[in-house]
C-alpha cells in the first residue's frame, strides 16, 4: 500500500506542476501545445506498450465499433479539457483551473447521479449543494459563471464517467485515445508548418528551446498517468480521493504565489465553501466505507 501512495502522489505532484511547464511554452498557440501533446505523446506510449509486451488488445479493438466510438468520445473530452487547461494556465487563470479540478469529485457525484440513476446520500446532497452556493457566489462576484472552472470539471467528469466503464486499462485506453486523436494533430501541425505559422519549425533553426519543450510534452503527459494507473491498483479508493486534492491545491498555490493572480477575501469565501463541501463529501466517504469494512469484519467473525 505504502508503495501505491508514493506512485499516486507523485503523479498528482507532476499534475499540480503542469503550469510550470505550460508557461515555458507560453509563446506558443495552446491549440499548437495541445497538437504537440498528442503527437509526441504517441510514440512514447508505444515504446512503454513494447517494453511490456502489451499488444494483444490491439488486435481486435479495431474490430469492435462500439468500443472505437466510446473511446472516442473520450478521445474529444480529453482533448477539450487539456485545450481548455492550457488556455487557461497561459492566460492568466491558474486559480480558475484549480477551482475546476476542486469540484469535479463533486461533479462526479452529480453526474453518476443523472446519468447513471445513482442514488445519493443526504450527505452527498449536501455536498453537491454548498458547491453549488459556492459557484453561485463566484459568478455574483465576478458577475459571469466561472466557465473556465465548469467546462474543466464537465469534462473531465465526462471524460471519467465514459472511461468508468471502458473496455481498456489506463495505458491501453490513453494510447487508443491519442491514436484516434493522432491523425488530426499530426494534419494541424502540417498544415500550420506550411502556412508560416509553425512556431515548432520557426524556433527550431534558431536554436531556441521551444522545440525541445514541445516534444517533452509526450512523456510529460505519459509519465504521471503511468505512475496514476499503478499507484491506483494498490490502494483504496477511499485514499486515491484524498490524495486527489494534492493538485488543484499545488496550482492554487502556484497562481497566487508565482504568478501573483488576483486572490481577494471576497474569492476566497467562495472557495472556502467548495472545500467545505469537498471536506464533507471525503469524511462522509471515508466514515461510510469504515463502516462497511467493520460490518464486513462482522459477519467474518460471526462465520468463523
Amino acid at each position: 500500500m505504502r508503495k501505491g501512495i508514493i506512485l499516486a502522489t507523485c503523479a498528482y505532484l507532476i499534475w499540480g506542476l503542469f503550469p510550470f511547464y505550460f508557461k515555458a511554452v507560453a509563446n506558443v498557440a495552446s491549440i499548437e501545445i495541445l497538437s504537440h501533446r498528442i503527437v509526441w505523446a504517441l510514440p512514447f506510449l508505444l515504446m512503454v506498450l513494447a517494453s511490456r509486451s502489451q499488444w494483444s488488445w490491439l488486435l481486435t479493438i479495431f474490430n469492435k465499433p462500439k468500443v472505437l466510438g466510446g473511446f472516442m468520445a473520450s478521445a474529444l473530452l480529453l482533448s477539450v479539457n487539456w485545450f481548455i487547461y492550457i488556455w487557461a494556465v497561459n492566460n492568466g487563470r491558474i486559480i480558475d483551473s484549480s477551482l475546476g479540478y476542486f469540484i469535479n469529485p463533486i461533479v462526479n457525484v452529480l453526474l453518476g447521479f443523472m446519468l447513471l440513476k445513482e442514488r445519493l446520500r443526504p450527505a452527498q446532497w449536501l455536498s453537491v449543494g454548498l458547491a453549488a452556493a459556492g459557484v453561485i457566489w463566484l459568478a455574483l462576484l465576478n458577475g459571469h459563471i466561472p466557465w473556465i472552472s465548469l467546462a474543466l470539471a464537465l469534462s473531465f467528469g465526462g471524460y471519467g464517467l465514459l472511461r468508468k466503464t471502458a473496455a481498456l486499462g489506463a495505458l491501453e485506453g490513453l494510447t487508443l485515445e491519442t491514436m484516434l486523436l493522432f491523425p488530426f494533430a499530426l494534419v494541424f501541425i502540417i498544415v500550420e508548418c506550411t502556412q508560416g505559422d509553425c512556431t515548432f519549425a520557426s524556433t527550431w533553426a534558431t536554436g531556441d528551446t521551444t522545440p525541445w519543450l514541445l516534444m517533452a510534452a509526450g512523456p510529460i503527459t505519459a509519465i504521471p498517468l503511468l505512475f496514476f494507473a499503478s499507484g491506483a491498483r494498490l490502494i483504496p479508493m477511499s485514499t486515491l480521493g484524498l490524495l486527489q486534492y494534492i493538485s488543484p491545491s499545488i496550482q492554487l498555490l502556484i497562481g497566487i504565489w508565482f504568478y501573483h493572480e488576483p486572490f481577494s477575501a471576497d474569492r476566497l469565501i467562495g472557495f472556502l465553501i467548495i472545500w467545505s463541501a469537498l471536506i464533507l463529501y471525503s469524511v462522509e466517504g471515508l466514515w461510510r466505507r469504515n463502516k462497511q469494512n467493520r460490518q464486513q469484519k462482522l459477519v467474518v467473525a460471526n462465520d468463523a
